[in-house]
């Protein structure tokens, strides 16, 4: 173990995630991974080795911070891009079946290569758009934790986000700096798809000390059947209050 996972799992001690060397060895498989096809496709602007750690793995797992993940079976994660946060959160909950949903192949290329590298055999990387996905029988009101960083406005991940989630589940919206607005705006589309806000945590990114939110939201009632409505819509036309 470097300096740099040094500080990676004194940063986790303190929220009671502790990495075997197995697990070390996957996030620095994952790290080389994303480095190597970040120079052939548009993967992350951050490749620097403790950047990458800090801002991509360590943020990931602050979910696990506030959501107890040991009590979820079965994950979904929409707009992955790279595999953040369901990656690392998989690498830390092995328990976890994780299902990820993009809309550019090549990012799901890149998550099958992952999986096989790091030895994940209970990750199904899914293409299509979110909106679509969400309306197969396999996937709709079928996941107790679903979760979504830095993709939409709470308006649109919500109809994006909450089709995936079963009944008493949680959506776990990820976020950067300000949600205020985002949570006014979001009234209409909670309503709607039959969710509330259960619970907003802010907290500080270490060493960068930036800024981040997670609004944790409660699936109530199944989805309608009207939503999400068709592809691009949701991004088009939000559901604002």
């Amino acid at each position: 173990m470097d300096a740099v996972q040094q500080q990676f799992v004194e940063m986790l001690e303190p929220h009671g995630i502790a990495l075997n060397e197995h697990q070390l060895s996957q996030f620095e498989i994952y790290y080389k991974e994303l480095v190597d096809w970040n120079e052939r496709m548009n993967l992350t602007g951050i490749t620097e080795r403790d950047q990458v750690y800090l801002k991509h793995f360590f943020d990931s797992l602050s979910l696990a911070f506030y959501v107890p993940v040991d009590d979820h079976a079965a994950l979904a994660d929409i707009g992955s891009g790279a595999g953040f946060p369901s990656i690392p959160l998989i690498i830390a909950f092995p328990h976890l079946q994780v299902t990820i949903v993009d809309s550019l192949n090549k990012r799901i290329q890149f998550l099958n290569h992952l999986t096989m590298a790091l030895g994940l055999s209970n990750v199904t990387c899914v293409h299509g758009r979110a909106e679509d996905v969400a309306r197969g029988a396999a996937h709709r009101d079928s996941y107790d934790l679903v979760t979504a960083r830095a993709v939409a406005r709470l308006a649109v991940l919500n109809e994006f986000c909450l089709p995936f989630t079963s009944v008493d589940g949680l959506f776990v919206a990820m976020k950067g700096q300000d949600i205020g607005d985002e949570l006014k705006e979001a009234g209409r589309s909670l309503q709607e798809l039959h969710a509330k806000v259960v619970e907003t945590h802010r907290f500080i990114l270490p060493i960068e000390e930036s800024v981040r939110h997670l609004v944790i939201t409660k699936k109530i009632d199944s989805t309608p059947a009207k939503y999400p409505r068709k592809a691009g819509l949701p991004m088009k036309e939000p559901l604002l209050s």
